[in-house]
């Protein structure tokens, strides 16, 4: 099985009572922007690439309806079960992708970069989940007696867990009945390998009471810290019989292509310099000059993908990018479609915008003579948008 951009489904468990709390903890607002619990895992995840859905499983009677959610990201709604591997179960069956992860709704502050790793860890054959060595010394009691227990080599188990959907399907529904602790516990009973990463200390879970002090007091600071920048890209090529026309990595048929050292994709050359542009890095003529002929003829999408993960290095995550083409020929309306799902392939589903204007017979655009591109992309860095 290959995996592909967007291949995972997200999966967050929040059918649970929260009896310890006295009600249902996953849907307490958190934070000055007052998002429920289980949305803050949920933004976390949308913000990565390879996330091609979010999965919420509610109680049975909770009404959470998909319109009443706003996602970049397909957004699904399953019911929860009497168990939570009841409620997993009918999670992995509303999901639609190849791969999937599985977390629970009460550890809101998962970090982008956990569930990266968890990816890169999970294939068709092998899950992944995150562990924390036991720092607190342990102790059994039996029958009120006290005796040291060794924590060398004891971990903790957080999630999200990261697995081939099929395979956990299999796992799960050939030990119906059975109790498990958290699906690892299940795909290790089927001998069945797991790997692992390091996983957070903020990435705790809330189950007692003084765990919403704790955590209000961590979405305060993190609502504070969410730091969003705008980025504006412009480009312009000339346009000349001896070249194909490439838009947004689509080959458009043109008697006229753009003419530049790489395919000279005007589009997406101006989305990555306005990517680049918010994350404050240099533009794409310093980064990637046509005096290198590592780049003549070079697929201007995978140079936009080469900005983006710069800009994730320094923290940022792509939340939106508008564009427009300004053309006088040849007819790019129809090709729109075909372009924003190239788009998608790179900055994800759902955040991306383009438009196609004619020049109006104005200047060189207007003349036939060249094309210009403008965009402009919005990120985020931090905290909870």
């Amino acid at each position: 099985m290959t995996r592909s951009p967007c291949s995972f489904s997200f999966v967050i468990v929040a059918g649970g009572a929260g009896r310890r709390i006295g009600q249902p903890k996953q849907f307490m607002p958190l934070g000055r922007v007052n998002a429920p619990m289980w949305r803050w895992s949920a933004d976390t995840a949308a913000s990565v690439q390879e996330v091609g859905e979010i999965v919420l499983v509610v109680p049975r009677g909770v009404g959470v309806g998909v319109n009443d959610v706003s996602f970049n990201t397909p957004f699904l709604i399953a019911e929860g079960g009497e168990t939570r591997s009841d409620s997993v179960r009918n999670g992995l069956e509303a999901a639609r992708l190849d791969f999937v992860m599985v977390h629970d709704a009460a550890r809101p502050f998962v970090s982008a970069a956990l569930i990266r790793s968890l990816i890169e860890n999970t294939d068709a054959d092998a899950g992944a989940l995150p562990v924390l060595p036991v720092s607190d010394a342990l102790k059994s009691i039996a029958d009120n007696a006290i005796s040291a227990v060794p924590r060398e080599g004891i971990y903790t188990t957080q999630t999200p867990q990261s697995f081939p959907r099929a395979g956990l399907i299999e796992v799960l529904n050939a030990r119906r009945g059975a109790s498990f602790f958290d699906e690892a516990e299940a795909w290790l009973a089927d001998g069945r390998p797991l790997r692992h990463v390091a996983g957070e200390r903020l990435n705790f879970k809330v189950t007692w009471p003084e765990d919403v002090a704790l955590a209000s007091l961590v979405a305060n600071e993190r609502s504070e810290q969410c730091e969003i920048r705008t980025g504006i890209g412009y480009d312009v090529h000339r346009l000349t019989p001896e070249r194909r026309l490439v838009l947004g990595g689509v080959q458009i048929e043109s008697p006229l292509g753009l003419l530049g050292h790489s395919d000279a994709d005007v589009l997406a050359h101006a989305v990555a310099d306005a990517v680049l542009g918010a994350a404050g890095l240099p533009d794409i003529g310093v980064l990637f000059p046509a005096s290198d002929e590592r780049y003549r003829g070079a697929d201007s999408m995978g140079l936009l993908a080469r900005a983006v993960a710069m800009a994730q290095g320094e923290g940022w995550e792509v939340a939106w990018v508008d564009a427009v083409v300004e053309a006088q020929v040849p007819r790019l309306a129809p090709h729109i479609p075909a372009i924003i799902e190239r788009f998608a392939s790179v900055l994800g589903d759902g955040r991306f915008n383009v438009r196609a204007k004619s020049a109006e017979m104005t200047d060189d655009p207007g003349m036939g003579r060249s094309m210009t591109c403008r965009a402009v992309a919005t990120l985020r860095r931090g905290g909870q948008a």
